[in-house]
């Protein structure tokens, strides 16, 4: 018969019970794991020197929010706010985010730090090691979920140390609230008093400019409307007939604008013949007694406003215009209007802004609330004995147990039934329980009666170096009451038990590793004849 190359089966997945019966089977190593793993963490634990806590809290609440204070001002003037880079219309979980990220940084935090060193050189400690980060690792500050209130908490192994650490942090945050708010409040009065002085001066020039030009064209605004004193505006825009008179006017006070005209304003009364003028010489020539009549009247009225105006004004002579010059008068007219009325308004609430910022500034506020004070706890967080003594048997039991396997896994040897029964090719005889040696008398018996009647040899062979010599001989001995005809000897392999008549193997779980299993099968695939099967015997 040819020689095969035999191979080992293909390791399969391990069962629940091939699992439980390996940690079973190494059990002293599961064990020797969990003692260790006790141990060290007794060890451990009695290292490590106790550990406090304390912790306060207190409302991270924006100071300004709401219709009062800051945000009312900024609110009541948007504009303000957004030009002044001090608007709060962010996403206000992300700023308070921001803010925590703040509180927590070395800007904040640095001068606690430095008296953090001085208090734990003066106890003795050495501190040349001790920066902040380190430091800052100790100190947790967190917003409390779904509020404003932020949770402080500081631990150390120096209890005189946490409250006076703790007392420091709330002292410095509520010094910070009050620090910010100021700022913001010179950073918002330093802008709105610079635009203030830009707007004094535009809205100055502005209504000086409309003022002007009021006086030089003789225009009145009447409720929101626009007449003309020297311009009928209406007609003008819709006929093409020219004659407007026109009037330039320099006046060198300025003024924040006209009175609409009325009788016994002598400039209203020059627009009204300006009209009237303009309304007669659509009818008549200038060589009328109506037209010349109003002609000595404006005159009269021309020197009576020079010299009420002390010689600061000057009506030069009739300038006819034509309907596109008028309709460019008033477009300008308006636009002036416009810019004059919206430098007003924006000078009036600048005026209003800072007057209520400074109002703000005056007034005193409270930083951040306290909540509840800095407290110490009764008992040390850290260590936990118990909590350390069951991490470190349960590691133990980890460990433990994964050595067990690979412990059973490198030793080679075989202890599942179906796996020897691969790597022999045969199925077993029987399988002798060795709990129960009084049963065997009934499997061997029908052995006797079965594969093995007739046999004048019977070579018995052990497979394995860790098979029970007690149980072999036991074995002998039965089969040997059972088979009186028969000459049953030991060998100690195959070669040794080929001049026999019948061949039997034993073996038993464990007994036999992987390579002197599959010896034994190429063994088998040499001899000239089957042989009569294996026994397994199980441990007692």
């Amino acid at each position: 018969m040819s020689t095969t190359q035999l191979q080992a089966p293909e390791a399969e997945e391990l069962n629940l019970s091939q699992l439980l019966a390996t940690l079973k089977r190494r059990w002293p190593v599961i064990v020797a794991s969990v003692a260790i793993g006790g141990a060290v963490a007794a060890w451990q634990t009695s290292r490590i020197k106790p550990v406090w806590e304390g912790g306060f809290e207190i409302v991270l609440a924006a100071q300004d929010s709401g219709s009062g204070g800051l945000g009312g001002i900024l609110g009541a003037n948007p504009l303000l706010a957004s030009l002044a880079g001090l608007g709060g219309g962010g996403n206000k979980g992300a700023e308070m985010e921001t803010q925590v990220k703040i509180l927590e940084s070395p800007s904040v935090l640095r001068p606690v730090f430095e008296q953090v060193r001085s208090r734990k050189a003066s106890l003795g400690e050495n501190v040349s090691n001790l920066d902040f980060d380190d430091w800052a690792a100790n100190l947790s500050v967190a917003l409390s979920k779904g509020t404003s209130v932020l949770v402080i908490s500081y631990r150390d192994s120096a209890k005189s140390l946490i409250l006076p650490v703790l007392q420091d942090v709330s002292d410095t945050y509520q010094a910070y609230s009050s620090q910010e708010r100021s700022e913001s409040l010179r950073n918002g009065l330093a802008f709105a008093q610079d635009q203030l002085n830009q707007f004094r001066s535009k809205a100055k020039q502005s209504n000086r400019a409309l003022d002007s030009f009021r006086i030089r064209y003789g225009i009145a605004s009447t409720g929101g409307s626009i007449s003309g004193g020297s311009v009928d505006v209406a007609k003008l825009l819709n006929q093409s007939a020219t004659g407007l008179t026109g009037s330039a006017v320099q006046i060198q006070g300025g003024g924040s604008g006209m009175q609409p005209a009325a009788k016994g304003d002598p400039l209203g009364q020059l627009a009204a013949i300006n009209q009237e003028l303009i309304r007669a010489r659509q009818t008549f020539t200038d060589n009328d007694p109506g037209i010349q009549a109003l002609l000595r009247e404006r005159d009269a009225l021309k020197r009576y406003i020079e010299t009420s105006a002390i010689g600061t004004l000057a009506l030069p002579g009739q300038q006819p215009l034509s309907k596109e010059q008028a309709q460019s008068i008033v477009l300008h007219y308006q636009e002036l209007e416009r810019t004059a009325n919206r430098d007003t308004a924006t000078l009036d609430s600048l005026e209003s802004a800072v007057l209520s910022l400074q109002l703000e500034q005056a007034r005193s506020t409270k930083p951040w609330q306290l909540i509840s004070t800095p407290t110490l706890q009764d008992r040390p967080v850290a260590p936990r004995p118990m909590r350390n003594l069951a991490i470190g048997l349960f590691s133990g039991l980890v460990l433990g147990c994964g050595a067990a396997l690979a412990v059973d896994s490198r030793s080679g040897r075989v202890f599942n039934p179906q796996e020897i029964n691969e790597l022999l090719g045969l199925e077993p005889l029987a399988v002798l329980s060795g709990t129960d040696p009084d049963g065997w008398q009934t499997t061997l018996q029908l052995l006797a009666n079965g594969p093995l009647v007739g046999a004048p040899t019977l070579a018995v062979v052990p497979v394995g170096t860790h098979i029970d010599t007690a149980s072999l001989a036991g074995l002998n001995t039965t089969l040997q009451k059972l088979l009186p005809q028969c000459t049953i000897s030991g060998c100690s392999n195959l070669a040794e038990a080929s001049n026999s008549a019948k061949q039997l193997l034993v073996t038993a779980p464990g007994a036999a590793t992987r390579a002197q299993l599959m010896q034994v099968r190429q063994q088998l695939d040499l001899l000239s004849q089957p042989i009569s099967g294996w026994l397994l015997v199980e441990a007692a």
